[in-house]
């Protein structure tokens, strides 16, 4: 995968020119497209199958989920400066919270519309494609000339909406697939579940974070301060998955810690300069792999004919989610605040969707709605990182022309 990462970002260097992520992104699904073509031309060869089959070893799902995202979502907490987050906390905090739980219901509802699935199944997948992916919407934000205020809240929503509907996802696959019936959980069960992830996912993080940064502020060696800020990013997201805590909330808050208080007051310059260039380097290899991955994950998906029809429509329903998400909060908070011109066409078509509801759909149980789900997320998936992470600069160039507000 690192070879395979490094040839295609060369390629997309070379030819392609595009920002790096997405660049890999479009030839590994080229490649994967021009093994399938010479499968098609000469199948007596049998590449596609073998292909497939190594894709498919490949366990996306676990690789993500409990591997690289933590170290993907520290890696971002730790440039999202708290002040910076302290004057889009509200924004922030609604369109995580309240946003998600929005747009859940109304890509549910419609997916269920769409497709005939069971309303309650049908959440699952408006949960797993309601939150924007920080690992897309911070790589295309480093390529983007954005407002800073606008920038804060497109990248602080992403990290913490991501975690609160890793959460809600739980609850809802915890209801729609239980393991047994005296196992179905109730909903005192999945508030109860919500609480424990979230906030003890948030405490864990700042805990973490805190012992962390007093133990930085007794040492001054760049090489062993970058070695504990890694074992605080691993370590934290295994102990919070060992505690049935949110993880990626707990990155995020430990990172959110060291990233600002820690770098202020726990670190040297010449610490901070190594633990800034170690983790941008971190982001950005994981990154490639990460998007090397989902190009190749369309050897696990099945296009049948209804089930690109249905994809095709959950782009459009997606993305009328992701408006309500952005909409309502803005609206809510219009009386008290001012807000940037063209706020909510640019943070609607930037909250990109990317591989966290790739690995989401294909943790679901086997079921028959499994394979219908998992092509219309990956639809929307590849749509959103591929058209939307192309435009967004240009969409924030066109509608947000005016000074900058809070």
């Amino acid at each position: 995968l690192i070879v395979l990462s490094g040839l295609f970002g060369a390629i997309n260097y070379l030819v392609f020119k595009l920002p790096s992520t997405i660049g890999i992104l479009i030839v590994s699904l080229l490649a994967s497209f021009g093994v399938m073509g010479v499968d098609f031309l000469w199948p007596a060869l049998g590449v596609a199958d073998s292909v497939r089959n190594g894709v498919t070893s490949i366990d996306f799902s676990d690789a993500l989920l409990e591997g690289m995202l933590g170290l993907l979502l520290f890696a971002g907490a730790l440039h999202v400066k708290l002040s910076d987050l302290r004057a889009q906390w509200s924004v922030v905090l609604l369109m995580a919270t309240l946003g998600v739980g929005l747009s859940t219901a109304v890509a549910g509802v419609g997916f269920s519309w769409i497709t005939g699935t069971p309303l309650l199944i049908a959440l699952v997948f408006g949960s797993l494609i309601s939150p924007t992916d920080p690992v897309a919407v911070l790589g295309v934000l480093r390529e983007a000339s954005l407002r800073k205020s606008l920038e804060t809240k497109i990248a602080g929503e992403s990290l913490f909406n991501d975690g609160v509907g890793y959460v809600v996802f739980l609850v809802l696959v915890g209801i729609a697939f239980p393991v047994s019936q005296e196992q179905s959980a109730g909903a005192t069960d999945a508030f109860l579940l919500f609480v424990q992830e979230a906030f003890g996912g948030a405490a864990l993080g700042l805990i973490l974070g805190w012992l962390t940064f007093r133990l930085m502020r007794l040492i001054d060696d760049y090489s062993l301060e970058v070695l504990i800020t890694l074992g605080l990013a691993f370590g934290g997201y295994s102990l919070a998955l060992y505690l049935h805590v949110s993880a990626p909330i707990m990155a995020v808050c430990a990172g959110l810690l060291i990233g600002d208080i820690g770098a202020k007051h726990g670190m040297s310059d010449e610490t901070r300069n190594y633990v800034d260039a170690f983790w941008k380097l971190i982001d950005e290899i994981l990154n490639a792999v990460l998007f090397l991955l989902i190009g190749f994950e369309v050897f696990a998906i099945a296009f049948p004919s209804d089930y690109i029809i249905a994809g095709v429509a959950s782009i459009g329903l997606a993305l009328l989610a992701r408006l309500a998400a952005v909409a309502v909060p803005i609206f809510i908070l219009k009386p008290f605040r001012a807000f940037s011109p063209g706020v909510i066409p640019i943070m609607t078509w930037g909250g990109l969707k990317g591989g966290i509801s790739v690995a989401l759909a294909l943790s679901l149980p086997e079921n028959e709605y499994k394979p219908i789900i998992l092509t219309a997320t990956y639809m929307v998936v590849i749509f959103s990182i591929v058209i939307q992470g192309l435009t967004v600069g240009r969409v924030a160039n066109k509608l947000g022309r005016e000074p900058d507000l809070v």
